[in-house]
């Protein structure tokens, strides 16, 4: 059976072509991406909602009315506006500070973004651009492998000396009570005795 190049059933050679040729992707059945990603993979969102998902980061009883300075911080390491060149925390802890108050609505935030671009020499609408592309908040700049180091490092029981030693046995499983506290031997034998249990069993 042969097959046109206008043909509805293409052979595997064919479609590798039309691929090398750059037509391939032309078609109606290829996938298009309909809405640009911002670098942290998340759809973009605009400025209001992402000062909204900000002011709600780590309180969970805000309304997404009011930001913190923490909060702005986070937003702006997150979307690269704090770089610690031209833009540092020092910076918005000054500006924010001017505001007089711990928590700030959207306009007053506006009003202090202004004053920073202002003094800092930036455009203002390039800080907004910035913090409404960089996507929800996550948790950055933290090194997993780093933190589990440091958590086998201080549960490696093997490197407990002192007291600190004897609340483990040799598999390093603690053992409670008795590790803490010295509890008396109503065993009957005298503490020391290297033979204990050994009684009839020669």
């Amino acid at each position: 059976m042969s097959v046109e190049t206008n043909g509805s059933i293409p052979t595997p050679e064919l479609e590798k072509l039309k691929l090398e040729n750059g037509e391939g992707d032309q078609g109606p059945a290829s996938p298009t991406p309909s809405t640009p990603k911002t670098p942290t993979g998340a759809s973009p969102m605009d400025y209001t909602s992402a000062f909204k998902a900000f002011s709600k980061f780590g309180d969970t009883k805000s309304d997404g009315k009011h930001i913190t300075l923490s909060q702005s911080d986070k937003w702006m390491k997150q979307a690269k506006v704090i770089d610690g060149k031209k833009i540092t925390t020092t910076d918005t802890g000054i500006y924010f500070k001017k505001l007089k108050s711990l928590k700030v609505t959207l306009d007053d935030y506006n009003k202090f973004l202004e004053d920073l671009a202002k003094n800092k020499k930036v455009e203002v609408e390039d800080i907004k651009a910035k913090l409404a592309s960089c996507g929800t908040p996550g948790v950055t700049g933290v090194t997993p492998s780093k933190a589990a180091a440091t958590v086998d490092r201080l549960t490696d029981t093997s490197k407990y000396t002192g007291s600190h030693k004897q609340r483990f046995d040799e598999s390093g499983k603690g053992k409670g009570i008795a590790g803490r506290k010295d509890l008396p031997d109503s065993s009957g034998y005298v503490s020391g005795y290297q033979n204990k249990d050994t009684y009839g069993k020669k």
